[in-house]
Parts: C-alpha cells; sequence; structure tokens
C-alpha cells in the first residue's frame, strides 16, 4: 500500500511537471512541441537513472519505484504523443505529422542512448 502512494503521489508531481512543460513551451503553432519535450527529456533522464545512477541517488526500492514508475512515467506519455500524431494527420498536417513522429521516434531512442552513456560513465566514476 506504501509503495502504490509513493507512485500516486510522484505520478501526481510528474504530470503536474508536464503540464507545466507544456505551458511553458505553449505558442501559436499547433506542433506538440510541449509533449515532444517532456517526452524527450524523460526518455532520457530513466535512461540515465537506469543505468544505474539511481542506485547511487538511493537504495530505497519504493522510491526507485516512485520516480521511475510514478513520476517519469506520468511525466511522459505515449498516448498522448500518438493521439497528437492523430490530430494532426486528421487535420491535414501531415508534414507536422512526419516530423513529430520521426523525432518523437528517433529523438527518443537518441537521447535514451546519451542518457545510458551518461548515466554509465557516472556510476563507473
Amino acid at each position: 500500500m506504501k509503495q502504490a502512494l509513493f507512485v500516486g503521489i510522484a505520478g501526481a508531481i510528474g504530470a503536474i511537471c508536464r503540464i507545466g512543460i507544456g505551458r511553458l513551451l505553449e505558442g501559436s503553432s499547433e506542433f506538440p512541441i510541449g509533449t515532444l519535450t517532456a517526452n524527450l527529456l524523460g526518455t532520457f533522464i530513466l535512461c540515465l537513472l537506469s543505468a544505474g545512477v539511481i542506485h547511487r541517488l538511493t537504495a530505497d526500492q519504493q522510491l526507485q519505484t516512485a520516480i521511475t514508475t510514478g513520476f517519469l512515467g506520468s511525466f511522459t506519455t505515449f498516448s498522448t504523443f500518438s493521439m497528437e500524431t492523430v490530430s494532426l494527420i486528421q487535420n491535414g498536417q501531415m508534414m507536422h505529422a512526419a516530423l513529430y513522429f520521426a523525432v518523437s521516434v528517433i529523438g527518443g531512442l537518441t537521447v535514451g542512448l546519451y542518457g545510458i552513456r551518461i548515466g554509465s560513465r557516472m556510476v563507473s566514476v
């Protein structure tokens, strides 16, 4: 029960941060820069932590799960990425949809690789 509470609280904080980024980056463009930024940043942080950095920060497994599953799980969102891509397609914005899709997928893999590399270096020091 305690684990679920930690994940829920961290998830609420992650969702609030995600909304904050969306509002901070919101502009006149229909391009979903807020979601893209949150997803790429969250991917980088998750991969960095998963490379072992989180074990250096805390040995508490419940806190680790709260950070990764709770905070980062709600900070990043595949469902919103998918919905926004479909919405761009439905609105006839094929170039924006293709760009968003490509940057999200290729960018996510790229920042993930960098996160793991940097995290691995931080752990080996």
